[in-house]
């Protein structure tokens, strides 16, 4: 009876079609129902119980001091109403005594502070504070360019300009057969500068960067300032891996001169600690960044939920007492070291991350059978989508198409590489080992 029941509330009848078809139509922005690239890789994955080296969530535990804050905090009658739109106090005030110590400056935490649901949505309302529809405003993005800044700057009323990163010819290495550096990949300072016009209003700024790893050094960012203060630019810096770095600095553009008071920096509790289910993330800068981000963010989600807001606030206090944040790049180091062995022992070349949790691996001398079949939903999407599915199906191991990350006119920068994820178990490292001996051996036959 039930599933009769379930039968007819699910198939349309010719009155149902026939109201659906005089509704208003969705807009053009939101119409398709193309799958995002998590959820198809995910399912290309599922379908061959594949390894998961994909999606860039940790497949491990949050250290147990982290969990015991969420539990404390769940506890605690209080802490699950409604928070103040800027964001708890306590966790204000250590995101305030944590970027005053990284910054050399005194952070005012009533005014140059806003928690948010995430990252992303801190973005998001930075976007929606300072870009306007029908005005034309353009923003900078360095590709490739995380897939979510482009739908997030074009639903604030903006338009995306692109200028990508690529591997510089100093490096004298042939990045489809030699092993290069994330610091090989270079931005074009000229090419920067004559995408800019006088409707751009943001530069976006990823650094360390997902999914290159590249960790802008202290003279490129200045390089980029530089073209900020010419342009009277906002700058937008995503810094959510900030402390994921492996032996170089990692360095905030707002602390050179002159940026502070241009610069927004964004960080994520998620990536931080581990958490990235938590969805608590921060805006930093001066009041008058600041104060209309937060504006918009009362207009898109209002608040950022409480209990998990106090937990992030205890986990910054004991953080330090627990040596968290040396432990776990150590931890991070090895595991990418480790997938580093990985690639080293089946002979793909890589990009060696100086930051992040990404390795992208150059997978131009795995050729494709000319008859093999890809499902309609890959085919549509190039060569490089291509590439990942046939990897994923034939080799077991997931990882996901860089080429998402790139405007159509630069997407063949990114048709060769495949991006892994290392934020990741010692056994799945193992299992990922054992899986692609096929594909040394496949390598192996080829030649």
């Amino acid at each position: 009876m039930s599933a009769q029941y379930t039968q007819r509330a699910h198939t349309p009848t010719p009155l149902a079609e026939s109201v659906r078809s005089k509704l208003p139509q969705p807009s053009s922005a939101y119409a398709s129902t193309q799958l995002d690239v998590w959820t198809m890789m995910n399912k290309v994955s599922a379908s061959v119980n594949a390894v998961s080296l994909g999606q860039g969530y940790m497949s491990f535990p949050p250290k147990d001091f982290v969990k015991a804050a969420a539990q404390a905090a769940l506890a605690e009658h209080s802490n699950n109403q409604y928070a103040p739109t800027r964001g708890r106090h306590e966790l204000l005030r250590q995101i305030g005594l944590r970027f005053a110590e990284r910054f050399g400056r005194p952070i005012d935490p009533a005014t140059e502070i806003s928690v948010h649901a995430g990252a992303n949505e801190a973005l998001l309302s930075v976007f929606t504070a300072f870009l306007e529809h029908g005005m034309g405003h353009e923003v900078i993005l360095m590709e490739p360019a995380f897939d979510q800044y482009t739908p997030n700057i074009v639903m604030a009323g903006g338009k995306p300009v692109y200028v990508p990163l690529r591997v510089s010819s100093e490096s004298k290495k042939d990045p489809a057969s030699h092993v290069v550096s994330s610091s090989d990949w270079k931005l074009d300072i000229a090419e920067l500068e004559a995408a800019i016009n006088e409707n751009t209003r943001i530069l976006v700024l990823n650094t360390p960067h997902n999914p290159v790893g590249k960790v802008f050094t202290r003279h490129e960012l200045a390089a980029i300032g530089a073209v900020a203060e010419r342009h009277n630019l906002l700058i937008l810096s995503d810094e959510v891996y900030e402390h994921l770095t492996y032996d170089v600095e990692h360095v905030s553009i707002a602390t050179l001169p002159g940026m502070w008071d241009r610069t927004v920096t964004v960080g994520s509790a998620g990536k931080l600690f581990g958490v990235t289910g938590w969805r608590v993330g921060w805006a930093v800068g001066p009041s008058h960044l600041i104060t209309p981000a937060l504006s918009a963010h009362t207009r898109i989600v209002f608040t950022t939920n409480t209990p998990l807001q106090e937990a992030v606030a205890t986990v910054f206090r004991q953080a330090r007492d627990n040596d968290f944040f040396n432990i776990q790049r150590a931890e991070y180091q090895r595991r990418r070291d480790r997938l580093m062995a990985i690639f080293d022992d089946i002979g793909l070349p890589y990009v060696i991350p100086e930051g992040a949790y990404y390795l992208l691996v150059n997978a131009s001398s795995i050729k494709i059978p000319n008859d093999y079949h890809f499902p309609n939903f890959i085919e549509e999407r190039g060569h490089n989508f291509k590439l990942v599915y046939f990897f994923i199906r034939e080799f077991g191991v997931s990882g996901i198409p860089p080429a998402e990350f790139y405007s159509d006119p630069h997407k063949d920068l990114a048709e060769n590489y495949i991006r892994f994820a290392f934020c990741k178990t010692d056994e799945g490292f193992d299992d990922a080992e054992k899986a692609l001996q096929k594909l040394k051996a496949y390598l192996k036959a080829a030649n």
